[in-house]
């Protein structure tokens, strides 16, 4: 696990600055503590930031060819590498060290841009071809669902390209301005996601992406990978899913580091930490987090399943500091990111870090098998929407729109949104559901010339074509297809890459090998859902290996209190950000309104609430100047 960073000139007469690399490089230490790599050749400069952990000797990065024309740098895991280097070497191929990312150089050789279609794992990768000196190509690409990062603009006659934004705003060469379409997109679901940043000018590589760039060319990103477009899938026995978990964890235990794994009380830690033991010649170790607040507490489950698999089992209670929020992460967050789950992810990495430097994580269980809450609701709805017909659909929009809101009250009683939803189009009802506000509400807190400025744009209109995308009418698979080109990558796997590189962690996730997706994302909706729980087929095929509480108890999730910090130990820190926004371009009437409901006993605003202060420390941080539309 690792960053790096790096630049090609326009001008082949240019000559790289040897201190300004430094500086870039500098900035991504907390993902590579171990080892620094800085190389100038000809018109480009690459620097390195390494984690050590498949051969912490001989991994020095940038790799070079025999010839030095090709230079390779990864962030990530290659699981195959060991069957591509026995391929290689049975073609004459010689190795220099025992480094998974050694493999790319040749196989680039080979196949070209194709090379990445021979990979599994996580990955972002950068192969600097200088074969031809007046013509340097540069090629960038990023794993399948997006695990691990990558950035890159155009600026200031030069390519720019890092593992996170905070690299290019070293170099000087992009202003600190804020995109206002991030802005409006990040308060509507706490994150921001598409193919541009946060900031004006640096671009993300979207997950399952390559592009190549050579002096001259605009870089025009492509996509080399996709979930299945066609389905269902076949019914899958329960033998196919455990094998396909078991042989997904075994290629991730591959390291010459210390490894464990996150257990939480919940199904896909346990499915892991089970199949870890049964790869492993001794029990896993593993790590557990409990919070005082019982709603939130599944420490006694995962102390059940350690218990089970004779593990390692080292566990913390926490009481998550609410300033961390505020003080520490927005360095590692450097696009606004305000998932409630930020805290305890960092502090349960942090805890980890002491035993293992790597962990095994339950992360995309949900994803492919159909766990969400709003997963069984939103399929619940399309079955009402296709059974009432347009005459019914036109009554409940607009019953919907009379009906109380009832905040508080028994689920039962509180019918709003499910009404309001049945009369909306399935896509945007499905975006609904992911979203902390709408769009009216959002607008309505900026000053107007900054509402005005957005013009006609809405996050949803991206969502919506992903949710179209596949070729076969399953409103659950369409959910979940949207979800791995938005919330999936954007939200949940950047707040465990931040969370964890941060205290210099190597997180893996079995759950998302392409193979396990490809085979399973597209299963048949009642494979996935049965009445109103999720992940009927994981949860049945598990029977056979983890404990019934596990299996059937309720789901907590992974959050935090967020109305009763924002009411106690952050009610000074929110007024005071409140107060400061107004500068950012936010009505202070509006933004004061809000926070009176919230203070009135409301919890409706708390997480836009928590996205505003946020929002506001992660602006000073990065010593933003401005918005621009």
């Amino acid at each position: 696990m690792c960053g790096f960073t790096g630049f090609a000139l326009e001008d082949p007469r240019g000559v790289p600055s040897m201190e300004l690399l430094q500086r870039m490089a500098r900035t991504l230490e907390h993902r590579g503590p171990d080892d620094e790599g800085l190389v100038v050749r000809d018109t480009c400069a690459l620097g390195f930031r390494r984690l050590s952990i498949m051969d912490p000797e001989g991994g020095h990065q940038p790799l070079e060819s025999n010839d030095g024309r090709i230079l390779v740098m990864g962030n990530g895991e290659i699981y195959n590498f060991p069957a591509l280097r026995i391929e290689l070497e049975a073609d004459g191929v010689t190795f220099r060290s025992g480094s998974d990312m050694e493999v790319i150089s040749h196989l680039y050789v080979r196949h070209g841009a194709d090379f990445v279609r021979e990979l599994q794992g996580m990955f972002a990768v950068c192969v600097v071809d200088l074969r031809d000196a007046e013509r340097p190509r540069i090629l960038l690409a990023r794993d399948r669902v997006g695990i691990k990062p990558m950035y890159y603009g155009l600026a200031q006659g030069a390519f720019w390209w890092g593992s996170e934004p905070k690299a290019l705003l070293a170099s000087g060469a992009f202003p600190r301005e804020l995109r206002a379409p991030a802005l409006l997109q990040f308060l509507m679901t706490s994150y921001v996601g598409g193919p541009e940043s946060a900031w004006n000018g640096i671009q993300r590589l979207e997950p399952g992406h390559r592009l190549t760039w050579s002096p001259g060319q605009v870089p025009q990103p492509e996509r080399w990978w996709d979930l299945p477009l066609d389905g269902p899938a076949d019914v899958a026995s329960d033998a196919e899913v455990l094998a396909a978990l078991d042989e997904a964890t075994r290629a991730r235990l591959l390291a010459d580091v210390p490894l464990g794994a996150f257990l939480s009380g919940g199904i896909d830690s346990g499915a892991v930490a089970d199949a870890m033991a049964r790869a492993s010649a001794k029990p896993p170790l593993l790590c557990s987090v409990g919070f005082a607040e019982a709603e939130f507490d599944e420490l006694d489950r995962a102390r059940s399943t350690a218990k089970r698999l004779g593990s390692e089992h080292h566990t913390a209670i926490l009481d998550p500091d609410p300033t961390l929020a505020l003080d520490t992460l927005p360095w590692f967050y450097d696009e606004p990111h305000a998932d409630p789950s930020d805290v305890p992810t960092f502090l349960v990495s942090k805890m980890a870090r002491e035993h293992v430097t790597v962990a095994l994580s339950g992360d995309g269980g949900d994803e492919v098998f159909g766990g969400y809450r709003r997963y069984v609701h939103d399929l619940a709805e399309n079955r009402v929407r296709n059974a009432v017909g347009a005459p019914g659909r036109r009554l409940a929009a607009a019953l919907g729109r009379v009906y109380p809101k009832l905040e508080g009250a028994p689920r039962v009683f509180r019918a709003k949104s499910f009404l309001s939803n049945i009369g909306r189009d399935p896509a945007l009802a499905c975006w609904i559901s992911a979203c902390q506000a709408d769009r009216g509400t959002v607008l309505s807190l900026l000053q107007p010339d900054l509402a005005d400025a957005l013009g006609d744009y809405d996050p949803f209109d991206a969502f919506a074509d992903h949710y179209r995308r596949p070729r076969f009418d399953c409103s659950l698979y369409r959910a979940q297809y949207a979800d791995f080109h938005s919330v999936l990558p954007e939200q949940l796997l950047t707040k465990v890459d931040r969370a964890s590189m941060a205290v210099s962690l190597e997180v893996r996730v079995p759950f998302l090998d392409h193979r396990v997706i490809e085979r399973f994302a597209a299963l048949p909706a009642r494979e996935k859902i049965r009445g109103s729980r999720g992940k009927h087929r994981l949860r049945e095929a598990l029977r056979s290996r983890l404990s019934p509480d596990v299996l059937d108890g309720p789901k907590k999730g992974f959050d935090i209190p967020l109305s009763a910090w924002l009411r106690g130990p952050l009610a000074v820190a929110l007024t005071e950000s409140l107060a400061i926004l107004p500068e950012a371009g936010f009505r202070a009437d509006a933004l004061q309104a809000l926070h009176a409901e919230h203070t009135a006993g409301h919890d409706s605003p708390a997480r836009l609430l928590w996205s505003l202060l946020v929002l506001e420390r992660w602006w000073r941080r990065h010593a933003v100047t401005g918005i621009v539309a």
